[in-house]
């Protein structure tokens, strides 16, 4: 199976990455099915679900790749340190240097002695030139190692902070994350159930409108589907089908929004048979799409409808092996009538 996707130790970068990741998803939670009522409700409450949670996994997967960075940054300090470590040994051994030095030159005596013991005023400004020139090294090297031990401290104790606010929020991410999922897989099950009892009846219950989002599309075209893997392709053959399979199948979850490729007309909704609830669009050209094992749909036959729009959510109703999008392209809106989507959307500027 081929997959496919279309998608739109410095403190202060620290503290900014932390201040960014606190942002959540800010729609406030209902429980599934708890929206206006009926298939409307339903369907609202799993768009709204489904957009938070996409929103969440955006905003954990910035959290872990910013865990990364730390942990990169992290491992960058802690060889810092190290370096700052073996620059403290060094200084303790050249104390211990100097003053194995200053023993082997005096004979043992302290320098004060050697001052007292001095033979002459020579003798006595190379001694004093001698004490000078030691306790200064002495007193360089004890300022250095102790800085260099504060600054170390305060490295440690910096990194141990920001390493445990950021594991704190990976985990309010991750929480977050999976509530949203559970209420998401809770409103989808229930959707399904509705869009099961309608295929069976072989009756619609109407549109279920849904809150369009603002797309921004550039293009007169569009995946029918955002993201998405290919788990049937065109022409394909199998037990499933009793000749060649007429469609490309997009395998999502239920209750993904589905697209209108193009710009269009709605020419049919159905809810009975093997394609289960299906709609059918009918573009300029003469061309026509169909969008089946729909869980609900969002338009009523005669509407207009624009490149991107929301026109249904995905299911697994009619005959269906799992949650999938069928997605014909037709030059009639019956089928026996199918062409290739794939180069039918290539043809138009879309790459599945």
């Amino acid at each position: 199976m081929r997959s496919y996707h279309r998608h739109r130790l410095v403190v202060p970068v620290l503290l900014c990455a932390l201040a960014v990741l606190a942002a959540r998803p800010t729609a406030a939670h209902k429980e599934p099915g708890g929206g206006t009522g009926g298939d409307s409700g339903l369907s609202a409450e799993v768009a709204r679900l489904y957009e938070e949670a996409a929103v969440a996994t955006q905003q954990y997967e910035a959290g872990r790749q910013e865990a990364e960075k730390q942990r990169a940054r992290a491992q960058r300090a802690e060889e810092l340190l190290d370096g700052q470590r073996r620059h403290i040994a060094a200084l303790h051994e050249d104390l211990g240097r100097i003053a194995r030095a200053q023993y082997r030159s005096s004979g043992g005596l302290p320098v004060a002695a050697q001052l007292i013991l001095a033979e002459g005023p020579d003798d006595l400004m190379r001694g004093q030139h001698a004490f000078s020139q030691t306790n200064l090294a002495v007193n360089n090297a004890i300022s250095k190692s102790r800085r260099a031990e504060a600054r170390l401290a305060a490295d440690e104790a910096k990194a141990a902070a920001h390493w445990q606010a950021l594991e704190k929020r990976n985990t309010q991410l991750a929480a977050l994350k999976a509530d949203i999922e559970q209420k998401l897989e809770t409103a989808r099950s229930q959707l399904q159930g509705q869009a099961d009892a309608s295929a069976a009846a072989g009756s619609c219950r109407g549109a279920a409108r849904l809150d369009q989002p603002e797309t921004g599309f550039t293009s007169a075209w569009v995946a029918p589907v955002e993201a998405y893997e290919l788990s049937a392709s065109y022409g394909s053959g199998g037990a499933r089908w009793s000749s060649r399979h007429t469609g490309q199948d997009f395998a999502v979850p239920i209750g993904t929004p589905v697209r209108a490729v193009g710009t269009g007309r709605v020419v049919k909704v159905s809810c009975g048979g093997a394609f289960g609830i299906e709609i059918v669009l009918r573009h300029a050209g003469g061309y026509y799409t169909q969008y089946a094992h729909l869980a609900s749909v969002a338009v009523d036959e005669g509407e207009h409808v624009e490149p991107g729009q929301w026109i249904g959510q995905s299911g697994t109703t009619g005959n269906s092996t799992g949650p999938h999008l069928h997605f014909e392209t037709r030059i009639t809106p019956e089928m026996g009538s199918s062409v290739n989507p794939v180069s039918w959307l290539a043809a138009r500027g879309v790459s599945l």
